[in-house]
């Protein structure tokens, strides 16, 4: 069996366990929960060229609309309404569902509007649980939205986010920075530099901001801002692991970080690529470039801390976005390595009771575990396969702030 022909075999084997196993799962959002889940179905579909995997995929998705009629009422975008939300849209746009967005979702605005002031009132500017995450869910709706209404209040929306942000913003002599929760169990904090939680997902959504006018005034000086504040604890070091951590705190302690999308130097620099597109700053487009070709070289266990194979922190998560990027720069360094990583996601599928042979690390108390979600489990590994075989344009990686 070639190695395509046992990738398309697992593709057919994920869609499999999805379709039997999707209604199991207590949430709705994009990263955790079913709408997440159902990209997978509808992107398969178009892959193969049959519609019936995307019926599959209307089901899930009117499945996550049922529960919120029903009275689901959790709100984040990792797990809840405004990730499903997301993922609607997503799929109107690409033409993979015919669906009047602005009567089904605006209905939800005023709820996740009012969640998204509770969390940044309260500091909590988490992407995937707290007000960044509805902010971007609104950008998403401001984008595409075909009403003159609507438009001007996601307009409104998110300039009262990006007014918090301003207020809650720390300013000293390396820029600007937001204090984070550092370790939830003894209450340390600190200053959070990961795509996931922390600043660089700042920066990424400020970005995206930036290409409109509407608020582009309030945006580049908290954007240039944070991107100085992070560029300040670039590790120089000559051999240095990874060029920065994690995340600082008062005593600073240099710590290396690990090879993912949601910690470390590829969120990172990812988010500074992004960041330089939108500011056309050419030094600090070369200076993304430093850095993520810096990841391209981290392929040990020993260099990476790569345990598993998921899109959040494993293997196929590292092949996703060096693909990613090998599609929008055509260095020939990004393809070798997603190359590289998808192999070594390949290589993790061993285990006898695992989906597809896959499970995942859930900690030392928890051990290895099957997982169905886009983030941590294997409808994420049938994306990455998808996005690494197909050859048509995708942008669903946006969700993942990656495109």
């Amino acid at each position: 069996m070639t190695s395509i022909d046992r990738l398309e075999k697992q593709l057919k084997d994920i869609s499999e366990i999805l379709k039997n196993t999707y209604n199991d799962d207590s949430e709705i959002g994009v990263f955790s929960g079913i709408s997440g889940i159902s990209l997978f179905q509808f992107y398969y579909s178009k892959y193969l060229g049959v519609d019936y995997y995307s019926d599959c995929g209307v089901e899930m998705i009117t499945e996550s609309i049922n529960r919120i009629n029903k009275g689901y009422n959790y709100p984040t975008y990792c797990g809840g309404i405004a990730g499903a939300g997301w993922v609607v849209e997503h799929l109107s746009e690409e033409g993979f569902v015919e669906i009047d967005t602005d009567g089904l979702l605006s209905d939800l605005d005023a709820y996740l509007y009012d969640i998204m002031v509770i969390d940044i009132t309260n500091n909590n500017y988490d992407f995937l649980h707290g007000a960044i995450g509805y902010g971007y869910y609104f950008l998403k709706r401001f984008q595409n939205t075909k009403s003159e209404k609507l438009k001007v209040r996601y307009t409104e929306f998110l300039i009262k986010l990006l007014k918090h942000l301003q207020q809650l913003s720390i300013k000293n002599e390396k820029g600007i920075k937001w204090v984070s929760v550092i370790d939830k169990t003894t209450g340390v904090q600190g200053y959070n530099l990961s795509l996931s939680h922390g600043i660089s997902s700042i920066i990424n959504f400020l970005s995206r901001l930036h290409k409109y006018l509407e608020f582009r005034q309030s945006v580049v000086p908290l954007l240039k801002g944070a991107i100085s504040f992070v560029l300040n604890y670039e590790n120089e070091e000559e051999g240095a692991l990874s060029l920065f951590p994690s995340w600082v705190s008062d005593p600073y302690e240099k710590n290396s970080s690990r090879l993912s999308w949601c910690y470390g130097d590829l969120g990172l620099g990812v988010s500074l690529r992004i960041a330089a597109i939108a500011l056309k700053d050419d030094d600090l487009y070369n200076k993304s470039l430093v850095i993520l070709k810096h990841s391209a070289h981290r392929r040990t266990k020993e260099q990476s801390f790569v345990k598993d194979s998921a899109i959040c922190h494993g293997a196929f998560g590292n092949a996703l976005i060096f693909s990613r990027l090998y599609k929008e720069t055509q260095d020939s360094l990004f393809q070798e390595t997603a190359s590289y990583w998808m192999k070594e996601g390949i290589a993790m599928a061993t285990f006898e009771d695992g989906y597809v042979g896959y499970k995942q690390w859930g900690g030392d108390e928890i051990g290895w575990k099957n997982e169905i979600g886009f983030l941590t489990g294997i409808a994420g590994i049938g994306m990455t396969i998808l996005f690494y075989l197909s050859d048509f344009e995708t942008s669903w990686d946006e969700c993942l702030m990656i495109s």
